[in-house]
């Protein structure tokens, strides 16, 4: 409780949702990875997930759909020394903010990304995201998804980021952990945290209630490096979690840093309304 903004409780996520596990493993892991709380900063764009930064008392911008990784990169650029965390979900991230994810994790700036993945849209009633399975049902796929579902791990780990990770509600322990991994990854950091919507997904996918969820979750997940032993076929249907990337290299915010250096013979001047004397 001692990071939230109690004005702002009791919340408005369903009964049931993961964002309260999404949220508790990241304090967790921001505590493990010993973060200043000071220097924190959330960015979200729209959807359930996203609320989640407005509970937080730390600085914070909820921005427009999709746009949150692009917010958040020019909150790093012009301010290297922030921890910068966005926290969205897999309709914001994946649909509309897809180019954002695939091009901030080429460009490897150093922002950690943490997607709560429901596979549906949940605040807008229950349509087929880009991760909905194939054969799930929703509002706009009443006879069932016909589509192929993004998998979001292994497409931010082709686009370039050097950590990716995903884990379930089911494991908070693992989930904390990675976190802590991500939040000290000197470049884009991808956590991809599978969650319960029981309202929508659920509902209409006949996983009646959040434990059922959770179980589900439980029983099908293999770890990635059991994975990797195993047929495609022995794999259809199982959600694969673990570390997918861990693999740090030259971030962004450091070469502009070096580049201004280079060509200037100084460091990026940072512009603040709360600083009289720039570091220059």
């Amino acid at each position: 409780m001692k990071y939230l903004r109690k004005d702002r409780l009791p919340n408005i996520f369903c009964a049931g949702c993961g964002n309260g596990i999404a949220l508790n493993t990241f304090f967790k892991g921001m505590e493990s990875a010993e973060i200043d709380f000071d220097t924190l900063s959330l960015v979200s764009g729209i959807g359930c997930s996203s609320r989640i930064p407005g509970y937080v008392k730390c600085d914070s911008l909820h921005t427009t759909h999709g746009r949150a990784i692009t917010f958040a990169s020019g909150l790093k650029v012009g301010n290297p020394d922030l921890n910068v965390v966005v926290f969205t979900g897999d309709g914001d991230a994946a649909s509309i903010g897809g180019n954002h994810l695939i091009h901030g994790a080429r460009k490897n700036i150093n922002i950690t990304v943490i997607c709560v993945n429901n596979n549906i849209y949940g605040m807008t009633g229950g349509q087929i995201s880009p991760t909905s399975p194939e054969g799930s049902f929703g509002t706009t796929a009443p006879y069932g998804s016909r589509d192929k579902p993004f998998n979001l791990a292994e497409l931010v780990a082709a686009a370039g980021a050097s950590f990716v990770s995903r884990w379930t509600t089911a494991h908070p322990l693992q989930l904390s952990n990675s976190i802590k991994k991500a939040l000290l990854n000197p470049g884009f950091s991808f956590v991809e945290v599978v969650s319960q919507c029981p309202t929508y997904y659920g509902r209409k996918n006949k996983l009646r209630s959040p434990v059922d969820m959770i179980n589900a979750f439980k029983e099908n997940s293999v770890n990635i490096r059991k994975a990797n032993k195993m047929t495609e076929e022995e794999l259809v249907g199982k959600l694969i979690v673990g570390e997918f990337v861990n693999k740090p290299r030259k971030e962004l915010t450091e070469n502009v840093c070096d580049l201004s250096v280079e060509q200037c013979g100084r460091n990026l001047a940072i512009k603040s309304a709360y600083i009289d004397n720039f570091d220059d």
